[in-house]
Parts: C-alpha cells; structure tokens; sequence
C-alpha cells in the first residue's frame, strides 16, 4: 500500500494537487515534494476555500494535517 501512495506521489509531482485539510480549508498548488509521513511541498500554493482565492506562494504541510488529497484528471 505504501508504495502504491508513493507512486502516485511520484507520478504527480510538478503538477497542481488539491488538499483537503482539517481546518475545513482547501488548498491548491504545485506539488514539488513529499516524505514517508506525506509532508508535502507546494509552490504557487492558494486556499481555494472562499469564493475570492488567497495566494499563500511556497508551504510546507503537516501530514497530520490533509484529509485527502486530489489528484489531475489523466488526459487520455
């Protein structure tokens, strides 16, 4: 199971990924990085919760923090 996440991680790197997080928050940005505990690095990041978006520029998330994350539609 692990390495399928980490794949899927890997596979969508450098693309925008949308998280959802436990404040209730959704965030947008380009996923740049990850670790085991899925701390994630986005640039061009943007809480995407409101109806007016507020750009946040490069963040560091707490695993412990995203509920779910999602991923690009493949273009087929």
């Amino acid at each position: 199971m692990a390495d399928e996440i980490s794949t899927l991680m890997s596979n969508n790197k450098d693309k925008t990924i949308s998280l959802r997080l436990r404040n209730t928050k959704t965030i947008q940005g380009i996923l740049k990085d990850f670790d085991i505990h899925m701390n994630l690095s986005l640039d061009d990041a943007e809480d995407v919760s409101q109806e007016k978006h507020e750009k946040l520029g490069k963040l560091l998330l707490r695993g412990d923090n995203i509920l779910t994350v999602s991923f690009p539609d493949e273009e087929s």
